[in-house]
C-alpha cells in the first residue's frame, strides 16, 4: 500500500471508529498490524465482532471483496460476527455483510 493510500486508510478507519463509538456508546478503536496472515480486522471494541474498513474508489469492489476478507479475519479472531464498513461516494458508511453474517447476526438476535 503506498504512503497516501495507507493515510487515506488510517483516517477512514478512524472515523468510521469514532462514528461507531458515538452510535454505540462504547470505546472502538483502529488495531494495528493490518496484513498479516493472522489479521483480524481493522477495528477493537466491537463485542464478538470482526469488523473491515474499506474507502476505495471503487465502492463496488469493496463491497465484492471486504466481506469475503472480514470473514477470514474472523474467523483469525474467533468471533461470532463479521462486518464490513465501506464509505460511498459522498462520505456515506454502509454497513455490508454476506447473507450468510447476516444470518449468523439474525439467530443471535432471534433468540
Amino acid at each position: 500500500m503506498t504512503g497516501a493510500a495507507k493515510r487515506k486508510g488510517d483516517r477512514a478507519e478512524l472515523e468510521i471508529a469514532r462514528l461507531i463509538s458515538d452510535e454505540l456508546g462504547i470505546a472502538v478503536r483502529r488495531k494495528l498490524g493490518a496484513g498479516r496472515t493472522d489479521d483480524t480486522g481493522d477495528l477493537d471494541g466491537i463485542p464478538n465482532t470482526t469488523a473491515q474498513v474499506a474507502n476505495w474508489a471503487d465502492a463496488l469492489r469493496a463491497i465484492r471483496e471486504k466481506p469475503l476478507a472480514a470473514e477470514v479475519q474472523r474467523g483469525n479472531a474467533g468471533d461470532l460476527f463479521a462486518v464490513s464498513f465501506i464509505r460511498t461516494r459522498g462520505g456515506i458508511w454502509r454497513a455490508v455483510m454476506t447473507v450468510e453474517q447476516w444470518a449468523t447476526y439474525a439467530r443471535e438476535v432471534l433468540r
